[in-house]
């Protein structure tokens, strides 16, 4: 977790500056950045902050997410995903549509 008063903080758009360019030369977009702390990269999340409408990182979150993927079995917390609302009813919708072409209620596959 961030913490304010004793980290670095950088806007994410500042992110792609602050690391080294990929073989191909190119720079690390920040759409990636915002991907890296919506939804992480193999279970790994960068930490963030949104202060102000802005969200913010830290050059030492960077350094723990870096670390954390160089080192998957170290400090590694996994990222569960909630499920949204509209995704839950089409699951729902389906197992529905599996009970009724299978012959079988929802209290039935508790048996």
């Amino acid at each position: 977790m961030i913490e304010i008063g004793h980290e670095t903080l950088i806007p994410i758009r500042e992110v792609p500056r602050r690391l080294p360019p990929r073989p191909n030369g190119k720079r690390v977009h920040v759409s990636a950045c915002y991907r890296w702390i919506q939804r992480g990269v193999r279970g790994v999340r960068l930490e963030a902050v949104r202060i102000g409408g802005s969200t913010y990182t830290s050059i030492e979150a960077l350094q723990r997410f870096a670390d954390q993927l160089t080192n998957p079995g170290r400090e590694t917390t996994l990222t569960i995903t909630s499920t949204t609302a509209t995704r839950q009813r089409q699951i729902d919708a389906a197992e529905q549509r599996v009970h009724e072409a299978l012959g079988s209620g929802p209290d039935r596959r508790q048996q």
